[in-house]
């Protein structure tokens, strides 16, 4: 037995419509459900979850944890502008391959924009020769 997949991803919110403007009209994720305390949405076929939670902490985490969103690269520059656009705020530099845009949603909820794949990733870390890289 072994996990095949990520089933979806719950963030907890602090306020449903709020949540849902950013998550629908910004980020362009489809609603497919909604009730008085959460909505389902999709992110291509991935399901996300919003859930109304009084015990939201609003705070920043200084941890590198975060959840991203693929977009196409010829969709990137215009999402990002997008984002920063609204007042979206960042919370870290893009130091990686590739173009990143990491995130805050209205609760703090640390999200990236990123248009790779892991085949890409891993050839950029033997390329600039990782000293502890190992793939298997």
């Amino acid at each position: 037995m072994m996990i095949n997949g990520i089933n979806h991803i719950t963030f907890a919110v602090s306020d449903l419509e709020k949540s849902l403007n950013f998550y629908v009209n910004l980020l362009g994720l489809r609603l497919v459900g909604k009730w008085d305390k959460g909505a389902y949405l999709l992110a291509g076929n991935q399901w996300v979850a919003l859930n109304v939670d009084n015990a939201v902490v609003l705070e920043k985490k200084s941890d590198y944890t975060h959840i991203s969103f693929n977009v196409l690269s010829i969709d990137f520059k215009k999402m990002k502008c997008k984002l920063e656009g609204a007042g979206v705020k960042s919370f870290k530099e893009n130091l990686s391959e590739g173009e990143s845009f990491y995130f805050l949603d209205p609760d703090g909820h640390k999200l990236e924009l990123h248009y790779n794949n892991i085949e890409d990733r891993l050839k950029w870390a033997i390329e600039n020769n990782w000293s502890t890289f190992e793939l298997y």
